[in-house]
């Protein structure tokens, strides 16, 4: 597979490995409401099924990510992204207002969606070109249903077509530096792209105990 080291703006530093041409699918203020972590929740200690975050094209995760853990999943412009694991739908961006004479941390994302996974985990997909029907703040959604559409909303307008996917904890609204991503998610990932059911649960509790609750922002602030 031949390896593409994108060196601009924003997601442009991962190693994104180029994806196979995919068939093409068929086919703004944040509105947010963050809900409170779910530490307490009888669900936490249930096995839960998880789903990789890009369904029905191609699709090729970086293998690492600039500045903080994160990775970029490239595929095509329209392909699915979906829930990975059942949960709340936590925040919701449905327009794109990254400015790049301005360049702000909190809207490199463009146009994106969060939810609080049953397993107490915070997932985070950005760069949508749309957010799909009946997705906001406070809904229920299962492993597998379709959030959003990819694109090239925010800094990504100057890459090839990826969605941004990060795993974190839940925080208060407004804490844009943790929820891009605070663990690796990229062996998740391929665990879940074969049909396992590894869980990110444990290594993010973790990450939240050594760093606490709200880190300083300390990359791309």
């Amino acid at each position: 597979m031949i390896l593409a080291l994108v060196g601009l703006a924003g997601c442009a530093g991962s190693s994104a490995p180029v994806a196979q041409a995919p068939k093409a699918p068929a086919t703004t203020s944040p509105t947010t409401s963050p809900s409170p972590s779910p530490t307490g929740s009888p669900h936490h200690s249930l096995p839960h099924h998880y789903v990789f975050p890009v369904h029905g094209c191609s699709s090729s995760p970086s293998t690492s990510h600039h500045d903080y853990p994160a990775s970029d999943i490239f595929t095509q412009r329209g392909c699915r992204f979906v829930a990975v694991v059942r949960g709340t739908v936590d925040e919701v961006s449905r327009h794109d207002r990254w400015d790049p004479s301005v360049d702000s941390g909190a809207t490199r994302g463009g146009r994106s969606i969060l939810i609080i996974g049953d397993d107490g985990v915070r997932y985070y997909g950005s760069h949508l070109l749309r957010i799909a029907k009946g997705i906001k703040p406070g809904v229920r959604v299962k492993a597998g249903r379709v959030l959003g559409r990819i694109d090239n909303s925010g800094d990504a307008k100057y890459t090839p077509t990826h969605v941004h996917f990060g795993i974190s904890w839940p925080t208060r609204k407004g804490i844009w530096w943790v929820r891009r991503g605070e663990v690796w998610p990229q062996r998740f990932l391929a665990d879940w792209r074969g049909g396992g059911t590894l869980s990110p649960r444990k290594a993010v509790r973790r990450a939240e105990r050594r760093m606490g609750k709200v880190p300083k922002c300390t990359a791309e602030c």
